[in-house]
């Protein structure tokens, strides 16, 4: 008798039958696979109706998928899911490398699925996790799977190296190429936009923001998407692809088991081929467009500088088009500057436009002066009903309290008459050995004791003058802390590093609308404002407020 039909004998009693289900995997989509894929189906239905007591629930299936990570792996999941909610009793499988080749994985899901009274069955294996050494035979051959894994992972990655060497293109079209059969092939209509960007920016002087805005007024696109961005031009100019040179290995997969790509810093050596195919432009272009892009590099220490500048940096996006806004500064004749928020597709592209192709660009919502949002986030946190008497004296209360903890009396006086006992009491031990009634022995660990003693209570003597110190200038402490309150709790348009930890969000809409989402507050203010003045004379005033609870529809 079979190991799954001695299981299936002792688990069914009566007409009650066991509800089993199989589960395949092959690691890759292919034809030949999917094939491989539908015999396994087929087999497990027929080995299930073969067993005694025994019905099929479903079978469950994963292709084009690594057996090293479950997270992908839809099929998988569901059936872990379905199992967790009583519908499945037992699993079948064919090898514990189908199951997953991550000895984490396996062992995990597998006591995850006996908590619930489910067992899996690995019939090439011979495993049955309910047996009483399954799980010790399952260690073993989800180990030898995982290793067999790594041993995989390093084949292949030895292979492409081999073949990168040799020439061999690994990853997929670009702007201006074709990838096929890891052979480079120019699209010339693309090829055209390439060397336009290039020309501009080494010859013409332009930089990128420029060249996208131009690219997309005279109708031509990128590869993905319908606009130009500054970041898509810069990855143009600095790919060596187009002056006929070859980097591979940019990124890498240092863990075979999670198959996350991750930049190549220096994890492996970069395959580097010079004059390896046609290029789009000479190295003459490349080397002054290289030229500029170092002059123009802000370095990394002035970029960390500014990246924080802005209390509502990231927090800002349109109404209408739903992009981010951008910063935009310049200085005023008189000198001073005129900070306000513009629609980074706005400020791409200018104003809606339809093209001949019938592609739309731009947008039309309006730039907001910093000084709008300022006072629509200072309304808003006035809004509020702050009690900030009752804070202070809560805070307060709170901060006395734990230094009445911490600098809780200590009489000094006895410490130091403390150490003074034990200083007699070493003198009398040295007169006890001295008149016989001691050994010496005895005297030096009584004197080690007494040294010990005294050790613990200069320490205690030491910090207790320091707290008493310290408790003197309690009543200035105090004094520090309630001017501390009262500026933590100025709420005005200066503020900005206390906005920058409130806010979550700002709307811009048209017609001087803004809508502002403070965080931990369950609803939205809808701010309609009105402007006076001009330049660095500006006042603002509100004019309507309606609140808006967060996840109903918003105006």
């Amino acid at each position: 008798m079979s190991m799954a039909g001695r299981r299936s004998g002792k688990r069914v009693m009566g007409e009650n039958k066991l509800r089993v289900a199989a589960y395949c995997r092959v690691s890759t989509d292919k034809e030949d696979q999917a094939n491989s894929l539908i015999s396994q189906k087929s087999y497990f239905a027929e080995y299930i109706r073969r067993q005694t007591g025994w019905v099929l629930s479903k079978v469950y299936s994963d292709d084009g998928y690594s057996g090293t990570q479950t997270k992908k792996r839809v099929g998988f999941n569901a059936m872990i899911e379905d199992a967790m909610r009583g519908q499945i009793d037992l699993i079948l499988t064919k090898e514990v490398c189908r199951f997953a080749r991550n000895t984490v994985d396996t062992l995990f899901y597998t006591r995850k699925l006996k908590e619930k009274g489910v067992g899996v069955i690995f019939t090439i294996d011979h495993i049955d996790t309910r047996d009483s050494d399954g799980e010790l035979r399952l260690t073993l051959m989800a180990s030898i799977a995982q290793e067999e894994s790594r041993k995989t992972s390093e084949r292949v990655k030895w292979g492409q190296k081999r073949r990168m060497e040799q020439g061999v293109v690994f990853g997929g079209d670009l702007l201006g190429y074709t990838v096929s059969g890891g052979v480079l092939s120019i699209n010339e209509e693309e090829a055209r936009i390439v060397r336009a960007i290039f020309h501009k920016y080494a010859n013409e002087g332009k930089g990128v923001h420029v060249i996208a805005k131009e690219l997309t007024e005279e109708g031509m696109y990128p590869k993905k998407g319908q606009i130009w961005s500054d970041t898509a031009i810069s990855r143009v100019l600095r790919n060596e692809k187009y002056v006929g040179d070859l980097c591979q290995k940019k990124t890498c997969t240092p863990d075979y088991l999670t198959h996350v790509k991750k930049c190549n810093k220096d994890r492996e050596q970069m395959i580097y081929l010079k004059d390896h195919h046609e290029p789009l432009i000479d190295r003459g272009l490349w080397e002054r467009a290289q030229d500029v892009l170092a002059k123009r590099s802000v370095s990394m220490e002035k970029r960390l500088k500014f990246s924080g500048r802005y209390w509502c940096s990231g927090k800002i996006c349109c109404g209408l088009c739903g992009k981010r806004y951008v910063s935009r500064t310049k200085r005023l004749k008189s000198g001073a500057l005129y900070k306000a928020w513009r629609c980074h597709t706005s400020a791409s592209c200018g104003a809606v436009r339809t093209w001949e192709n019938g592609k739309k660009t731009g947008c039309d919502n309006q730039s907001v002066n910093e000084r709008v949002l300022l006072a629509c986030v200072y309304f808003c946190i006035n809004q509020l009903s702050i009690d900030r008497e009752y804070i202070r004296r809560e805070v307060l209360r709170d901060v006395k309290a734990s230094e009445d903890k911490l600098y809780q009396h200590t009489d000094i006086e006895n410490l130091r008459e403390k150490i003074e006992a034990l200083m007699i009491k070493k003198r009398k031990s040295i007169d006890l050995m001295l008149e016989g009634l001691i050994t010496q022995k005895d005297l030096k660990e009584q004197t080690k004791w007494y040294g010990r003693q005294e050790e613990i209570l200069t320490r205690q003597l030491a910090y207790a003058e320091q707290t008493e110190f310290i408790s003197k200038r309690r009543g200035d402490l105090l004094e520090q802390n309630v001017e501390l309150m009262d500026e933590i709790m100025t709420f005005d348009e200066r503020n900005v590093e206390l906005y920058k930890e409130a806010l979550e969000r700002i709307i811009i809409f048209p017609e001087n609308r803004i809508e502002i989402k403070m965080k931990t507050l369950p609803i939205a203010f809808l701010l309609t404002y009105g402007v006076q003045g001009r330049a660095e004379n500006y006042t603002v005033k509100i004019l309507k407020m309606e609140t808006t609870e967060i996840g109903a529809e918003t105006l």
